[in-house]
């Protein structure tokens, strides 16, 4: 018969964690997590608790490591992409989008414009979907219900179209360093067209149902206030950052995939509560249909795919015909492709911040050194700020507002 152990925790571990109030007994100490449904994940905060109110918030994260930075250093650059779909699980093109610009980065790599302007439409549906999940959990946390069943029948539609791309619904792989896996079918076309022309009815549907309503503002007005100065202080991104007013988007000031050749415009929101955060994001969702339209109306086309034999596979017909695609296909797919000594960091704003990839090669087919950035993880850190003399109700609304992703902060 096994036996568990008891961790006992003493009086002067807890000193530095919480007030002396707690060491005396005049509060509590409670467990929020990792199974709490509000925590979004596996996520364990440890509350001291005055009654009601929160007076400390500590987060404990690490229930969910991967070690997915150590299993791509031991990955060929093009096998190692497949793991970074398992980071942030809402984001798995942007994911894909931010390493391969990376490796492109590093290796010197050519994309054709068709690919650049398909993972454009790609990252913005898959903001689009994120969006409809968090805006689904969060107003679950607040007791409402019915939108997350509407927000997850317009995110089942976007991963329709994923599927239909890639061939798999979440864990797509679809792009690849150098271009795409393979280019879209026919009726991609007509059936994002379809979506994004249908879409901007159903997020008026949503505002309608949540931008007044008074239990709504009650739970979300003045709380969690987040000012500009802490934000960046904190290295805070994405829309949390500009719900406090400050005007930072990667996709902006650091334009990449063409995006430099798109009008959109960056929702703003001042107050820097719950209640803007969520005023950004429902912005944020038209302005990706805005991109999407651009973009489709743009769409050249073309190769796919770069036709540097070097660092990308020929297509299997060339197989049969050249005995040089024959060498290519197989060095690519036994040793990989090398890249030289030096670091690349490249960062793209994914639906939480910035997210960024650092690669540094060694000479060899895999990287030396990969490190992700992710926006969950540092966003995480202003939650004990945010949440101090305010009602545990009120943490769970926070909580929310920061959008966080537990497989994008235990990397």
């Amino acid at each position: 018969m096994s036996s568990l152990e008891q961790i006992e925790i003493t009086t002067e571990e807890l000193r530095h964690l919480v007030s002396p109030r707690a060491i005396e007994g005049d509060t509590i100490l409670l467990n929020m997590g990792p199974q709490h449904p509000s925590t979004h994940g596996v996520l364990r905060l440890l509350l001291e608790l005055d009654g009601e109110i929160v007076v400390n918030c500590i987060p404990d994260i690490g229930y969910l490591h991967t070690g997915i930075e150590k299993s791509i250093e031991s990955k060929s650059y093009e096998k190692s992409e497949v793991m970074t779909d398992r980071l942030d699980y809402l984001n798995t093109m942007g994911n894909n989008l931010a390493y391969c610009l990376a490796v492109e980065k590093l290796v010197d790599l050519d994309v054709p414009e068709r690919a650049q302007a398909v993972r454009v439409i790609f990252a913005e549906l898959q903001r689009i979907a994120s969006h409809m999940v968090w805006l689904g959990t969060h107003m679950l946390d607040l007791g409402a219900m019915s939108v997350f069943f509407y927000t997850f029948t317009q995110r089942e539609r976007i991963l329709d179209l994923m599927e239909m791309a890639g061939g798999q619904r979440m864990m797509t792989t679809y792009f690849r360093p150098g271009g795409l896996w393979r280019d879209v079918p026919d009726g991609w076309v007509e059936g994002v067209r379809e979506l994004i022309d249908d879409l901007p009815r159903h997020f008026k549907e949503f505002e309608a149902l949540i931008s007044k309503n008074p239990i709504f503002l009650d739970r979300t007005k003045d709380i969690g206030i987040l000012s500009a100065e802490d934000g960046l202080a904190w290295g805070v991104t994405g829309s949390t950052l500009r719900g406090s007013g400050v005007d930072y988007d990667i996709r902006k000031a650091e334009p990449y995939s063409g995006y430099e050749r798109y009008e959109f415009d960056v929702p703003l929101a001042t107050e820097g509560d719950v209640y803007a955060r969520y005023w950004v994001r429902m912005k944020e969702l038209y302005e990706s249909v805005r991109i999407v339209h651009q973009a489709l109306d743009k769409l050249p086309s073309g190769p796919f795919r770069s036709n540097n034999r070097k660092f990308v596979p020929p297509p299997r017909a060339e197989l049969g015909e050249s005995m040089e695609a024959v060498i290519h296909h197989f060095k690519l797919w036994t040793e990989g492709f090398p890249a030289p000594k030096n670091s690349v960091y490249l960062p793209v704003e994914s639906p939480r911040g910035e997210l960024g990839v650092l690669l540094e090669g060694d000479g060899g087919p895999k990287p030396y050194r990969c490190y992700w950035r992710t926006p969950s993880f540092v966003n995480l850190q202003v939650l004990p700020m945010l949440s101090k003399g305010h009602y545990v109700a009120d943490l769970v609304a926070i909580i929310g507002s920061i959008d966080i992703v537990l497989g994008d902060t235990d990397r």
